[in-house]
């Protein structure tokens, strides 16, 4: 128990040592194992050096996997940790390697690529060791019901300027349809501008216009909203109870001056 203890507090753990090196070493393995993928999917990278590839692919799958037989070893409550959100990402980093074991290299090919392009799941790794990514996360859950209508509004705007082109312009003029004219609204009130499309009649350059400087003050609005919430975020995140694990039963939110953990007595 006292080992398993010792490797939940280095593991799960941040306010040791020995828990702060674990996660630096861990955070440069994956930001590696992650660039390995993206130089793999260079053809002429991949070619010239493909044994240097697939041996450094199995050594971070190795170190994933001891990683994930810790976690679940260590945690007070293994079920839960391996159905969290975590939990899952941790298996799906390492899954692909092993699956590519399973299948014929030369009959499914074009699936082993495909489940080779989940290690980049091991990107989402990073979010456990950076602080700042709860406090973005806890803003963007209290901006989604405003975004959801902000989205709503932009759906209804797209929707009438693409049929008021369609009207305007015509088939003559490349608006062959409905939601053809709404992919050009989508993009014109973005800021895009592909030019695939354009229109000729003067009344339709008027209104690709009022789209066009429309574009231009309702991009600000997702800004504003997140922005506003981060800030309430980063207020609320100061005042969040201690997030430190208690080493026998796992329990986390203790008070932030807590020298012992109210549901066990464990020394923190």
């Amino acid at each position: 128990m006292k080992l398993r203890n010792k490797i939940f507090i280095i593991i799960f753990g941040t306010d040791t040592r020995a828990g702060k090196n674990f996660d630096v070493v861990l955070l440069w393995a994956i930001i590696l194992s992650v660039a390995i993928v993206i130089l793999e999917s260079v053809s002429t990278l991949q070619e010239a050096h493909h044994k240097f590839f697939i041996s450094t692919e199995w050594f971070f799958t190795i170190i994933f996997s001891l990683e994930y037989l810790l976690r679940i070893y260590s945690s007070p409550k293994p079920w839960k940790y391996m159905t969290s959100f975590f939990g899952i990402v941790d298996l799906l980093a390492i899954l692909p390697s092993y699956m590519g074991l399973v299948f014929d290299q030369t009959t499914f090919l074009l699936t082993i690529r495909a489940l080779r392009l989940l290690r980049m799941f091991r990107v989402f790794k990073l979010g456990r060791y950076i602080r700042e990514a709860a406090v973005l996360v806890r803003a963007l859950q209290l901006s989604i019901r405003k975004i959801v209508v902000f989205f709503g509004a932009v759906l209804t705007l797209v929707l009438i300027l693409g049929s008021l082109l369609y009207l305007i312009e015509g088939e003559e003029n490349g608006f062959t349809s409905i939601p053809q004219s709404i992919y050009w609204a989508i993009v014109t009130i973005t800021t895009v501008g592909y030019g695939d499309i354009a229109p000729a009649t003067i009344l339709g350059k008027i209104l690709a216009s009022v789209a066009m400087l429309t574009g231009y003050s309702i991009i600000a609005v997702p800004t504003g909203i997140i922005t506003i919430e981060m800030g309430k975020a980063i207020k609320s995140e100061q005042k969040r109870p201690n997030k430190v694990s208690c080493p026998h039963c796992g329990h986390e939110n203790h008070d932030p001056d807590a020298l012992f953990c109210k549901i066990c007595g464990t020394k923190l």
